[in-house]
This record gives C-alpha cells, structure tokens and sequence, in this order.
C-alpha cells in the first residue's frame, strides 16, 4: 500500500518534504487536473490519504509525554527537544513536533480535499464507500488539529494552496467539529461493518470516532445514543481479547478488540531525515530499551518512559501493569543470564520503565533499521475505549446502571474486581479505568483536559494555556500575522 503514495505527493498540493505548512510552492505536475480517469486513479488517490495516518507515532507521544503518565526521554534533553519542552509545560511556538501535527495533517486533508474537488468526474461502482472512507479520513485529520490548537482553518472539497491558506483565518472549533460530524455521519451511513480489505474504515469505526468527538464536546447524550448503538448492534463481531498480557503482540494484530486500527509494514521505507516516508510504527524502536543486549527485547532510544506514578496507580494483582509497564531491572533479574545482560541509560531521563504496549520486541522487528521501523499497528480505538467512552456517556447522564454494566467489562477481562459505585464516585472510576487501561497508547493528556483535571495533575499546568498547544510560530509568520497565537503563548 505504502509504495503507491510516494506517486500522489505532488497531486497533493503539499509537499511533506518541506519544514514548514506554508513554505510551499503549490506546484501540480502537468497532468494533476487530468490525473482521475479511472477508479484506480480514485483508489491510489485514497490510499495516499490513508498514508498520512501513520503519522500517529506522535500521537502516542505527546498524549502520554505531555501528562503524569511519562517522560520524554531520549538520549539527551537535546534529543528530541520539542518532547521534552512539552514534558516540563514549557512548550511554545518553535517546536517541532507540534509543526509536524500540523503539517502531517492539514497534508492528509489535503489528499482528502484532492479527492473530493474531482469527485464528479468519474463514476464507478463503489464510488460511494470511498467517498466515504475519504469523509472519515478528514474527520479524523481535523479532529486531531482541533484537539491540539483549537480554531483553526477550515478548507473543504478542495486543494489546499500556500495563497488561499495565508489569506485564510482560524475557523472556529465549532464549524470545524460540525464538518467533522456531518463528514462522520456521510461514513457511518454509508460504509459497511466489514471491509474486505484489512485497514480499511468501517461503519463501526466512524461510529466509534463519532463517539469520542461528541464525547469530547461533553455531548454527553448524543456520544451515549451512538456509542450503545455500536455496542447493542455490533455487527462486526466486536470483543475484549481474551489474553490481555499478549494483545499488543504482532501475532494478535487486527483480532475483535480493533475497531480503528492504523496498519503498519514492517519495511522501513524513510530515514532519521525522513519520518513521514516510514512504512511501519515509529515508536516502537523509540520505546526501546537502549543499547540493550538480552533475550526477547531489541534495543532501542528509550524514549516516552512511564512514570512511577503510573506503575504505582495500578493495583499489584491487576495483569495490565506487566503488560503496559516493562520493570527493566526486575525482567533482568529474573533472567538465568543476569549477570551478562546490559542496558544503558540515556540522558534525557530514565525512570527504570518502558512502555510494554508499543515497544520493540526480537521476533517482530522491522527491517533493515528497526529503529524506525515496527509492523506492530496503532490501535487508535480499540473495544475496550469504546466501552469506556460509552461508560462514561452513561454515567454523565445519569444512566448509572448501564455505564456499571459497560464499566465492568472491561475489570472482568482481567480478572478485576466489580465496580459498583454510583455518581461522581462511578464518574471518577471510570475516568480511573480510562488510566489502567489505556496508559502508554496516547489518550491520557486529551483526558485529563477534557475533563477539567490536567491543572490537578500535570506539574506546570498553566489553567487557559496548555488545554491548547502553541500555532507553530513560523506558519503565523508565513500567514503575515493572520493567524493569532493561541492564548498563553
């Protein structure tokens, strides 16, 4: 799949290539406006939208990095200093993974956009399921811009250009969450619950993406009423994995727990001067354990690190702990080799723990530098998120009963005692179980904000600063000062 996008990047109308959002030339190749006269045009064209997903390494950073969950890590405080900027909250307009959210972004929607400015001038049978998969696609390139920085541009069904860009000002969150809710409803309405093509969006997994934007609005009733629809009416078969401790394996890929699933190659296809060209999980070989020498485990940049925090919040018995949190010392110890094994701690922080879920394991490493590369896949939702967004829905509405039901679960896949608090008190054991159960896959910084708890949380919390990231300060600048900073910064 990976091998066809490389072909649509100037169709784009972005050229990822560049440092900068704005920093482009919007240079078509001659045939761009004669490029669909297929329905394998439309395809390639779609998969080259897919392609912007696999971004989503950071993800899995910055929502753990930027909450109590982890820190940075990384060789040095210098290695990666944009994510360790952000792990002590004093991140700001020069940063350069927040520029590359922005960018990987508004670089898919474009793809999307690319897309739909052609749309009527081809029909095709299936034409229809992939509009759609397109229509989720933006949703879920704007949710995540809306997440991160708030009001921002909103451009639809057309190629986004450096002119039309710097001229246009920050839509507000709310027309933004508007398109990506009707664009939602165009999936859910249209695509089916199966794909026969593995990766591909479904029915269940706008569903589910419709839930968590509604959710993320406190639209509590209306994340409930979807949420119990895809739980009661499940026609894909969705369930919890039997065996948590070995879910985030390789082998246990695209089983009933994934309901949006980002796929991955183990084939590396980029380089360090090319993130965006990867074929497989980035952050697998960054959770790595460096310079690491042992059986099971490569190595790695040991980067995104959890916190003792997070190892303490789990209850000894609870299976999840093992499985999310990997205690270096104690797995060396338990080996018969102990004494020959080695590992090295980096500069930019060490906490004696790594990330279980995401990280580089001996049988399944991508090649040929599986620093950068992984096929372990990026479960963006998986069933278990679903129940607890739907929990939490539930509970926020007073339907104490259903939100225990979907609550316990989840406890009772891993053999977790029941919950039958009622209230507030359900309300924060849930948010609690969002915690144990999610931790290490990206969720918790945008939990803590969303539910008005990151200033009692997150050391250096700023309350009406950080529940927003800064504009990258250069594509202010490229825009001439049409674009205002985000308050704070």
């Amino acid at each position: 799949m990976k091998k066809i996008l490389s072909t649509l990047l100037v169709f784009a109308g972005i050229m990822t290539s560049c440092d900068n959002l704005l920093d482009i030339e919007p240079e078509f190749t001659q045939d761009a406006e004669n490029f669909f006269n297929t329905e394998e045009d439309f395809q390639r064209a779609l998969i080259g939208a897919y392609d912007l997903m696999q971004t989503a390494y950071l993800q899995i950073f910055i929502g753990e990095i930027a909450s109590d969950n982890s820190i940075a890590g990384g060789e040095s405080v210098t290695d990666t200093q944009g994510l360790h900027e952000i792990d002590n909250m004093v991140h700001g307009g020069v940063n350069a993974e927040l520029r590359d959210v922005m960018r990987f972004n508004y670089t898919g929607i474009a793809r999307v956009n690319y897309i739909f400015e052609f749309q009527d001038k081809l029909d095709f049978t299936g034409k229809e399921q992939l509009l759609a998969q397109a229509h989720f696609l933006r949703a879920y390139y704007y949710f995540t811009l809306v997440t991160y920085f708030g009001d921002m541009p909103l451009i639809v069904d057309q190629r986004i250009s450096l002119s039309e860009i710097a001229r246009s000002e920050r839509t507000p969150k709310e027309q933004i969450y508007a398109q990506i809710e009707s664009d939602l409803a165009i999936a859910i309405e249209v695509l089916p619950w199966v794909q026969q093509e593995t990766g591909r969006i479904t029915k269940g997994a706008s569903m589910a993406l419709l839930g968590k934007v509604l959710l993320y609005q406190s639209k509590f009733s209306e994340a409930a009423s979807v949420l119990g629809d895809l739980i009661s009416d499940n026609q894909a078969g969705y369930g919890l994995f039997e065996d948590f401790s070995s879910l985030f394996y390789v082998v246990n890929e695209n089983v009933n727990e994934d309901v949006f699933t980002i796929q991955y190659s183990g084939q590396q296809g980029g380089d360090y001067g090319c993130y965006v060209c990867l074929q497989g999980n980035l952050a697998v070989g960054f959770h790595g354990i460096r310079q690491y020498n042992g059986p099971f485990y490569g190595d790695g940049n040991s980067y995104n690190l959890p916190t003792q925090n997070l190892y303490d919040a789990f209850s000894p018995n609870d299976p999840r702990r093992e499985a999310t949190i990997l205690d270096i010392d104690a797995f060396i110890a338990s080996l018969p080799n102990s004494g020959n094994i080695n590992y090295a701690q980096g500069g930019g922080g060490h906490t004696g723990y790594y990330n279980n879920k995401y990280i580089k394991r001996l049988d399944e490493r991508g090649l040929p530098d599986d620093d950068l590369t992984s096929p372990l896949n990026y479960r963006a939702i998986r069933y278990a998120d679903v129940l607890l967004m739907a929990a939490e829905a539930f509970a926020r509405t007073g339907n104490d009963g259903r939100a225990r039901t979907e609550l316990n679960k989840v406890r009772e896949r891993v053999g977790m005692p029941l919950i039958n608090s009622s209230g507030q008190s359900l309300i924060d054991d849930i948010l609690r179980e969002r915690r144990l159960e999610l931790s290490g896959e990206g969720y918790r910084f945008f939990d803590l904000v969303r539910t008005g708890k990151a200033a009692e949380t997150i050391q250096g919390f700023q309350v009406g600063k950080h529940e927003l990231f800064p504009i990258p300060q250069v594509e202010i600048d490229l825009t001439g000062g049409n674009w205002n900073q985000n308050p704070g910064y």
